[in-house]
């Protein structure tokens, strides 16, 4: 079996542990952790090409999983879903022709590592705020929920950019209504992130699709992981014409999320997602360190960077998904003794 798949038993291992944990986080915060797998890969010494056209393959197989987790749920609007689709091809073709570029400049490494490291402090940053600005903003929802406005679920900029109704305006599963200019230009947007770093966008895609668009935000993960669908399938098309796909690491990977992806994803009916936001932050915080740290060793030659990057890529991605488990497990256990204590 090690021989098929081309890996020794201790990346096997490695490979399907790191899969179920980002599984969990697919099927849990709709977004899929690939953005872990194409760093991972490259600290391992893997070429970006292969880095990226395998971490795209994976994407594919993961969000099939989640999605059809999220569809029996009714969380996922397939029509904003498929209205993004052209431009998410387009910005991933885009993508993957900057990226082969790069490669025969032999500049694709590094200027995806670089990128990736200000993408995931970015991201890290505004999920760290937004979790901390979330303890001081619960009594005003509180209060709003009296005036019967919590369901919006909706954030003020996603309804200030809707009050700009430039044709043509398009239904949203909510009964909201959103242009096709904002659509397609986020779809676009996430399409090139994808395409040039190797990722499902999802980290990138759920928050646009939520704050941007403003679909409710258990409807924005449900389509986001569609997105990743679509996104997985058409980047993985486009790696694997240049034959570019590990199929090794991939399957290990995906044997791993099979799994994992449908704990996370019963664990949105237990666990209050703000309880979580917090460390998934600080995650993206470390994975950027984590990737700069890999970027520096190969830059100054000294190889104990690259270990001590990918302990902190791979511990960090632990940390949030053992924080999951525990609180959905503190969950569950408390819904049984509430119903023994009925009984």
């Amino acid at each position: 079996m090690f021989d098929l798949l081309g890996l020794s038993p201790g990346l096997l291992v490695l490979f399907v542990a790191f899969g179920f944990m980002i599984g969990v986080f697919f099927g849990f915060f709709g977004m899929g952790g690939s953005f872990l797998v194409t760093p991972a890969l490259l600290i391992l010494g893997y070429p970006a090409p292969v880095a990226i056209g395998s971490s795209m393959a994976f994407v594919f197989g993961t969000a099939v999983i989640a999605t059809m987790k999220h569809h029996d749920a009714g969380q996922v609007d397939y029509r904003l879903g498929a209205l993004m689709f052209v431009g998410i091809t387009l910005g991933i073709e885009l993508g993957s022709r900057l990226v082969f570029g790069l490669e025969v400049l032999g500049l694709a490494n590094v200027v995806v590592g670089v990128a990736y490291v200000v993408l995931l402090a970015a991201i890290g940053a505004l999920f760290t705020r937004s979790a901390l600005d979330t303890g001081d903003d619960t009594e005003v929802d509180s209060e709003t929920d009296h005036d019967g406005e919590a369901g919006d679920d909706v954030p003020e900029i996603a309804k200030r950019i809707q009050s700009h109704e430039v044709p043509p305006m398009m239904r949203l599963a909510d009964g909201s209504r959103a242009s096709l200019w904002t659509i397609s230009g986020v779809g676009g947007g996430v399409g090139l992130v994808s395409g040039f770093l190797g990722v499902g966008g999802g980290f990138v895609r759920m928050p646009a699709i939520y704050y941007v668009i403003g679909t409710p935000l258990a409807i924005a993960v449900g389509t986001s992981l569609f997105g990743g669908l679509m996104s997985g399938a058409v980047g993985a098309f486009t790696y694997g014409r240049a034959g570019v796909i590990d199929i090794g690491i991939v399957t290990a990977l995906l044997v791993g999320s099979a799994l994992g992806a449908r704990i996370g994803s019963s664990a949105t009916a237990y666990v209050d997602e703000n309880d979580v936001t917090i460390y998934f932050g600080i995650m993206l915080l470390v994975a950027s360190l984590a990737v700069g740290l890999g970027e520096l060793s190969e830059w100054i030659g000294l190889p104990v960077l690259d270990r001590v990057s990918f302990v902190l890529l791979v511990g960090s991605a632990f940390l949030v998904c053992s924080m999951i488990l525990y609180h959905g497990a503190l969950a569950v256990r408390r819904d049984v003794v509430v119903d023994a204590t009925q009984h």
